[in-house]
């Protein structure tokens, strides 16, 4: 598993601390104090993952994240103010991945960074043909690619995890918890809205089908119809 990190922070103190704390856990670190600095290191193909700071002195990480998402689908984890629903929300229409409040605990940003690492490389060890189709949508495990009707569908790493779970379990309920634990790599806390952003997000992507192709089942979890 690839564990370079790309630290996107302008508080010079937090960013060192929690620089030597992901390097004492193993991964290798590089840093930057801006906007600019941190989304030409990781178009550069610098980094496997980025945590990435909304307030920057130059232009603000949800910036650097939409220019990032025209260009690639590295997995970004957001650095917000606690409370901030605000920016949690629109981070995740422009393509986060996930997101931690600041101050933040070095040890909960590394198990969220594991997490999501260790679920891109178990795709990426699978079978390349191992492709699989429900309907018009076709998933391509080990390219990490989901197709509808023969499109590729812009996904961030979060989203084709969620959506993959999702279609494996189509036709049944998969309970909240569960999606959070399987495709998130996390347990579901309250009043943490993380998957229904994602879940929000797919709904736009696959299209406004009536009703949706992923429905609520309520006080349970989601379900994915295959349409006929």
């Amino acid at each position: 598993m690839q564990n370079r990190v790309l630290l996107v922070e302008d508080d010079d103190e937090l960013r060192e601390l929690l620089a030597r704390y992901l390097t004492n856990q193993g991964f290798t670190v590089r840093e930057a104090a801006n906007g600019r600095d941190g989304l030409a290191l990781a178009l550069g193909q610098h980094c496997d993952i980025v945590v990435l700071d909304i307030m920057l002195p130059d232009i603000s990480g949800l910036e650097v994240l939409r220019e990032l998402r025209a260009e690639t689908h590295l997995p970004v984890v957001l650095l917000t103010a606690r409370g901030d629903e605000t920016d949690r929300i629109v981070g995740f229409e422009v393509g986060a991945d996930d997101y931690i409040p600041k101050p933040c605990n070095p040890r909960e940003l590394v198990a969220r960074l594991q997490a999501l690492l260790r679920r891109i490389a178990w795709d990426q060890k699978t079978e390349v043909n191992a492709a699989r189709t429900y309907g018009d949508i076709r998933v391509e495990p080990g390219h990490r690619r989901i197709f509808q009707n023969d499109e590729v569908l812009d996904l961030t790493a979060t989203e084709y995890e969620v959506l993959q779970v999702l279609l494996a379990h189509a036709g049944s309920v998969v309970r909240k918890t569960d999606l959070m634990q399987w495709a998130l790599g996390r347990r579901l806390e309250a009043y943490d809205r993380t998957l229904d952003m994602h879940i929000s997000n797919l709904r736009k992507k696959l299209g406004n089908d009536d009703p949706p192709r992923i429905e609520t089942v309520r006080g349970l979890g989601y379900s994915y119809r295959v349409p006929a």
